[in-house]
């Protein structure tokens, strides 16, 4: 397994797991949400030996500092803490091939919207859509009301939450983070050995919980659902008003992209099973104002778009859909994950 240490660096002290040869090409990888860099583990002792590859805890995440998130940033505090783990790395002149999954694909687009310069390249697996999580609709990412109500740090399951912070590792609820990992991180009936199962539960009951932390806070609203995003924590990182990662569009220079996401993801997904709008749709959540004003959140529509901009200004990116996987491609089907990334990187490189 990788190295974990801890980094004092000029913002927090970060938990990193280094692999590889730090003469190599320098790979970053950063994790989603409700999860740490231990869900990097094996995957980065399948790339290839001559890369450098590091892997951090997110604030609030894992063994890295618990400190709170400024939502009202977006996910700008994850970004510069970021950059700071690479000043401290003395990794400022050396381009670096950034990957980022799920939350971790937001926080990669926003280090790349603010410092393409240091990218020779950027990996979106199962990213958050470019307009957010929630409250948006259409390609375009037209807020569904005017506070973006329908999401933020109001619309995690209480349960679920409860049960983080309680540290559940059992499985006797549908709520218990195992039980939730197992039916939404994969696509079912995936499952992983009990030891490696075992210690991504761990590593998923590290993370803060709170209104600082996970979920954050919330706005009361007058509009369905009545919860509006707050300022504080990570779902609020998300939210559509605190987030907007368009620009990644305009950006310049401009490293290749390269987007992947497996064929049966239930988190990021055009009929995801974490947007009210699909929730409300299927009647899940009483009181839907119907398909006009709340529609399911077009994730990969809104993805898409953003990449063709992108594209339509002069840079190039590569979709990767992974057959028979989730929204954790990189552990349901990692072959066909590498096969992907590494030849990725190897050209850019």
């Amino acid at each position: 397994m990788a190295k974990l240490q801890v980094i004092s660096t000029s913002r927090l002290r970060t938990a990193l797991r280094i692999g590889g040869d730090p003469d190599g090409v320098p790979v970053l990888l950063v994790h989603g949400n409700v999860s740490s860099s231990r869900f990097f583990d094996e995957l980065m002792e399948m790339l290839p030996p001559h890369w450098y590859v590091l892997a951090p805890d997110l604030r609030g995440f894992g063994d890295s500092e618990k400190l709170p998130v400024d939502a009202s940033r977006g996910v700008a505090d994850y970004a510069d803490d970021l950059h700071s783990l690479v000043e401290a790395m003395g990794l400022t002149g050396t381009p670096i091939h950034l990957l980022g999954w799920s939350l971790g694909g937001g926080v990669a687009m926003q280090y790349a919207i603010d410092r393409p310069a240091q990218l020779a390249s950027l990996t979106l697996l199962a990213p958050v859509s470019p307009y957010g999580f929630g409250g948006t609709k259409g390609a375009e990412g037209t807020p569904c009301f005017p506070d973006y109500a329908g999401s933020g740090g109001g619309t995690a399951n209480p349960e679920f939450v409860k049960r983080l912070g309680d540290g559940d590792a059992g499985q006797d609820s549908d709520f218990s983070p195992r039980n939730v990992m197992s039916a939404f991180y994969f696509k079912p009936p995936f499952h992983l050995e009990e030891e490696r199962e075992t210690a991504y539960v761990r590593a998923m009951l590290q993370m803060a919980v709170g209104e600082d932390n996970y979920p954050g806070d919330l706005t009361p609203s007058e509009n369905w659902p009545t919860v509006a995003p707050g300022k504080r924590g990570i779902l609020n990182t998300l939210a559509p008003g605190n987030f907007n990662t368009a620009g990644l569009a305009e950006i310049d220079p401009q490293p290749p992209i390269l987007w992947v996401r497996g064929d049966s993801d239930q988190i990021v997904s055009d009929t995801s099973l974490f947007d009210f709008g699909f929730l409300g749709q299927i009647g899940a959540v009483p009181g839907w104002p119907g398909v006009d004003l709340f529609p399911p959140q077009p994730m990969i529509a809104q993805t898409r778009s953003v990449l063709e901009q992108y594209k339509a200004n002069g840079g190039r990116y590569e979709e990767e859909i992974i057959e028979e996987a989730g929204h954790s491609p990189h552990i349901e089907q990692p072959e066909a994950f590498l096969e992907a990334f590494v030849s990725f990187v190897r050209r850019n490189s």
